[in-house]
């Protein structure tokens, strides 16, 4: 099983500096991918959670596709509505050849209406945009020669069953977003139950899950996955692991903004995580 980072690109004390550490911090540890997150406007609602500066996924995974070699890049997830889809269809193209091939597109219908009001995107139709976006880039992909590139890994995001059947349909993989061990056990039966009744191929499991290493073991039912002590933090990556996740994506922000400007924190935990992996590869 890979695991990946989900790097925060957003608020007050990032800037490309800490961006680049941050990237080159992943990749140094042995981790296989790192992703970043989207918003384009920073509305008031959003800012309420992501405030400026906000870099633009593309712009910033093009950047630190130039100061890492190894690892791969993604986004977590991109609103696909915002854009139009032959623009991302292209840019994603381009990028996964600048990079070597390393592109993963994560995408998902998005859920700020201010935002969503500013673009000029009707907010209910979302999830009707969504589908035919992700058709047309697939399209796009396969038909369009001066791409000339393989083509990219979807990961379709959300934790709701429309999220669910829309990866089942027309993505590679179901990237759902930081939630409890035992939600993540079900939501692995409920995949395979869903593409059975659409007829479809399991798409893989990729989750997300949150990054928050604490000294006392964390007690409460509802502790997301990733929070708490190393051993509960590795015991819930080898739950996934034996769900049959094949990546799993580690969210070191959780809604602290301290957190941010303080990097080193998550840093600590992401290589308590990698010596652990390591130890487990040497067995």
């Amino acid at each position: 099983m890979q695991i990946g980072v989900n790097v925060p690109n957003f608020a007050p004390g990032t800037d490309p500096d800490v961006l680049r550490q941050w990237a080159q911090t992943v990749e140094g540890l042995g981790f296989d991918l790192l992703m970043v997150s989207d918003h384009i406007v920073v509305t008031p609602d959003v800012a309420e959670q992501y405030p400026t500066p906000f870099y633009e996924p593309f712009t910033t995974l093009s950047w630190l596709a130039g100061v890492t070699h190894r690892v791969k890049l993604g986004t977590t997830v991109l609103v696909l509505p915002y854009r139009h889809p032959l623009l991302t269809a292209r840019m994603a193209a381009n990028l996964n050849r600048l990079s070597g091939n390393r592109l993963i597109l994560g995408v998902g219908v998005g859920g700020f209406r201010q935002e969503f009001e500013a673009l000029g995107v009707p907010f209910r139709q979302r999830g009707a945009l969504t589908d035919e976006y992700l058709s047309t880039i697939r399209e796009a992909w396969r038909d369009t020669a001066d791409y000339d590139t393989p083509e990219i890994p979807i990961w379709v995001g959300g934790n709701s069953d429309a999220a669910l059947r829309r990866a089942v349909r027309l993505g590679d993989a179901w990237h759902p977003l930081r939630n409890t061990p035992d939600w993540l056990t079900d939501a692995a039966s409920r995949l395979k139950a869903t593409a059975d009744d659409l007829g479809r191929p399991v798409p893989a499991l990729m989750p997300r899950i949150a990054l928050r290493m604490t000294e006392q073991p964390v007690t409460d039912p509802e502790r997301l996955a990733g929070v708490g002590t190393i051993e509960q933090i590795t015991a819930d990556l080898d739950r996934l692991r034996l769900l049959g996740a094949q990546t799993v994506v580690l969210d070191p922000f959780n809604d602290d903004l301290t957190e941010i400007r303080q990097p080193e924190r998550a840093w600590r935990a992401l290589a308590a995580i990698a010596a652990h992996r390591k130890s487990q590869e040497t067995r």
